[in-house]
């Protein structure tokens, strides 16, 4: 690839011409959202979350930034920004990867074996060591409750709290990151 400008560009129409739906932000290719769906046969299969994309001037040689924009509960996910403990995504991020990797392999692996032993939600991660079958119906409670269809449009955009994932203003609580579901 040329350059990082011209990579990013040609990932995020990638993203674009999968089956993803993707809401650039504004009009340069660096922050947009997009609609994922979790892992089929997981306690999240039926969610579907907005995650917030921002890519730095130096990806793909810098990863993504990527966080939860409605609310999931997950051992891994921030309660309040929704920022992601991914060490792919945060520590061992080379150039070889892509943002399908992130949608189609990342964040499924995320959420079918969350780890709870490095929490960013310790609730989430005390819960799942202690007692399984209340974690398993916590996360379907918020799959019901926070992930559905009808609240990709009720996410508050950048002026809002919600919004915002770098500032640790999320309001996301206990989420756990979901999977691109296979059609």
């Amino acid at each position: 690839m040329s350059s990082p400008s011209k990579r990013r560009e040609m990932d995020v129409m990638k993203l674009m011409m999968s089956d993803y739906k993707v809401e650039m932000v504004n009009d340069g290719m660096s922050e947009f959202y997009v609609e994922f769906h979790g892992p089929r046969e997981s306690l999240y299969q039926n969610g579907i979350w907005k995650i917030r994309v921002e890519l730095p001037e130096a990806y793909p040689y810098k990863s993504p930034s990527i966080g939860f924009v409605n609310r999931i509960f997950h051992p891994n996910v921030d309660e309040m920004s929704g920022s992601v403990c991914l060490d792919v995504i945060n520590q061992t991020w080379s150039p070889m990867f892509d943002l399908i990797n992130v949608f189609e392999v990342f964040l499924p692996q995320l959420l079918l074996y969350p780890n709870p032993t490095d929490p960013l939600n310790g609730e989430a991660a005390a819960l799942m060591m202690r007692d399984r079958e209340h974690y398993e119906q916590k996360v379907k409670e918020y799959c019901e409750r926070y992930a559905k269809a009808e609240d990709m449009g009720n996410c508050p955009e950048e002026d809002s709290s919600d919004g915002d994932m770098s500032d640790g203003e999320h309001t996301s609580s206990d989420e756990e990151m979901a999977g691109h579901a296979d059609p």
